[in-house]
């Protein structure tokens, strides 16, 4: 028998719990990454009963005192809110569409058990009778060993913490609380214990400064999917070394919300007075609801089409400046697009070609330079919320250790880069790949031949390198000084597609798409400066 026929003859049987998209996309990619192998889900979805929601309510009353009742009301108001639909905000492009629950049910490789009661005599037949060779364990209730025994090759668990250390949950949450300076994930074998087994893999990684347990549980999603799929390739190819754990550790539950808000408080990064804090959420918060209401009526009654283009460069909690916005502050951000605007793709706003809805603003994404946390990070919250981006690239910079001459002015050092291989799985997922110069030059400081050559030859990198023959421009510094005239004339007659600016300010009415505003994104933003900025509002 050959090495693909072996490939073909396995299966994997993933246990899990309600419809994470964490968990969606670790399947997606594990068949991405062994596209011959057959996949059982076992989606555990108990059904609701009102004596034990009743019961679960009042225990949680008791444990968590009147701040129970508020976060309870949140939640509902949550579950009421308007949800994403690409397809009905007319997205032409939208990434993440493989890592959808729907994507999964069409896949002929994958079956999907649903069912209310995880260790019936049903379920353990079906998963006999899928004949598994190996049991995966992504966000699933804790398995009797009458269901993670079937498989001959042992059933693994994703834990999304550091063991013996972080046993329980739930994900980074701990680690926080305790100032552990690492974060990380375990891949282990399920045993009679919770997160007691012999440890497969493991991958720890600094905590970062301005670390949220929000944003920290993003990170470790991403890290876990690529670990899952490394340790199922091992395991089914017989390269498994597994480890006991060491003696120790502990095994956490989930906090209070009197826990959650300590945690809160020590973790906020606020450099503004509360007070003025809450005077300018009152007033993004009456603008955005009550004063645009008469600009946004009048444009919509000429016809005007409003579209807010956002510029981003870096995404992480490492830092905090005008070029980074932290990891949760970015999922919010793209959460609240998601849900309240058409979000459209910079080719529509370019080409004129998006729906029009001049009741709202569209918004399209953008980001400069190429940074590596651009792929670790900020892709992965696009592609979940199912927003279409742009990543203008300064292709001489892309896979180097060179440093860009504002961050060694600011910073001293150079930040790492994306790679090729990375903006071409971007532009494989739908993303909009753009030139952004070779250099990061100031296109209206270098002569005439410097500016020709560097508009030339990234057009011609990013046309050999990923086959883009009209790539859209976004000039560096985006200042309205920061091009000439000539300069412009220049970006035309080389070929590109438009040129994007970013010194602020809104398109309303007929877009030129060689002069496409947009507006820079960093730290200070509030959620509701946010949307105020989307609805009109500039500084």
């Amino acid at each position: 028998m050959t090495e693909r026929q072996r490939a073909q003859d396995q299966r994997l049987v993933v246990f899990t719990s309600g419809s994470q998209y964490s968990v969606s996309k670790g399947i997606a990619e594990i068949l991405r990454a062994l596209p011959d192998v057959r996949i059982l889900v076992v989606q555990h979805l108990p059904r609701r009963r009102w004596g034990k929601l009743w019961r679960s309510q009042w225990s949680h009353l008791k444990r968590n005192g009147w701040r129970w009742i508020p976060y309870e009301t949140r939640d509902v108001l949550r579950m009421l809110r308007p949800t994403h639909d690409p397809e009905v905000l007319g997205h032409k492009r939208s990434p993440g569409g493989e890592y959808t629950w729907s994507a999964l049910d069409r896949d002929p490789r994958v079956e999907i058990l649903r069912t209310p009661a995880l260790h019936s005599e049903k379920t353990l037949e079906a998963v006999r009778a899928f004949r598994p060779d190996l049991g995966v364990v992504l966000a699933a209730p804790v398995l009797k060993p009458s269901l993670f025994e079937i498989p001959p090759l042992g059933t693994m668990n994703l834990h999304k913490g550091i063991l013996p250390q972080f046993r329980g949950m739930p994900p980074a949450f701990w680690e926080l609380y305790q100032d552990s300076p690492e974060l990380g994930c375990t891949i282990h074998r399920v045993d009679r214990g919770l997160d007691t087994g012999p440890i497969l893999l493991e991958q720890r990684v600094p905590r970062p400064k301005y670390a949220t347990v929000k944003g920290a549980a993003i990170q470790l999603d991403e890290i876990g999917v690529r670990m899952t799929c490394d340790a199922a390739a091992r395991v089914l190819s017989g390269d498994a070394t597994w480890t006991p754990q060491p003696a120790g550790g502990h095994t956490y539950t989930r906090p209070t919300l009197a826990e959650e808000a300590k945690l809160r408080r020590r973790l906020l990064h606020q450099p503004e007075p509360a007070a003025r804090r809450a005077i300018k959420s009152v007033f993004y918060a009456g603008y955005t609801h009550g004063m645009r209401a008469i600009p946004r009526r009048l444009l919509a009654a000429a016809r005007r089409q409003r579209v807010v283009v956002f510029c981003y460069h870096r995404v992480n909690d490492d830092m905090r400046d005008s070029l980074t916005v932290g990891v949760e502050q970015f999922d919010e951000q793209m959460d609240l697009l998601a849900r309240m605007y058409p979000v459209v793709s910079i080719e529509d706003v370019v080409d004129g070609t998006f729906e029009r809805d001049t009741a709202r603003p569209a918004v399209a994404v953008t980001f400069d330079d190429g940074y590596r946390d651009n792929w670790q990070l900020a892709v992965p919250i696009l592609a979940r919320h199912r927003i279409p981006a742009a990543f203008f690239v300064s292709t001489g910079m892309i896979g180097t250790d060179r440093a860009f001459e504002h961050d060694l002015i600011r910073l001293g050092h150079a930040l790492p880069t994306m790679d090729w291989e990375n903006l071409a799985r971007m532009q494989e997922m739908g993303f909009t790949i753009g030139a952004h110069t070779v250099t990061h030059i100031n296109c209206a400081r270098v002569d005439a031949e410097t500016l020709r050559r560097e508009l030339t030859d990234s057009r011609d990198t990013l046309r050999s390198r990923l086959g883009i023959e009209r790539p859209i421009f976004a000039y560096p510094f985006g200042k309205r000084d920061d091009i000439t005239p000539e300069g412009l004339a220049m970006v035309r007659e080389l070929g590109y597609r438009g040129c994007l600016s970013a010194y602020g300010g809104a398109n309303e009415g007929p877009i030129d798409p060689f002069g496409v505003l947009r507006i820079g994104m960093a730290c200070g933003a509030s959620r509701s400066g946010f949307r105020a900025a989307v609805e009109g509002f500039s500084r």
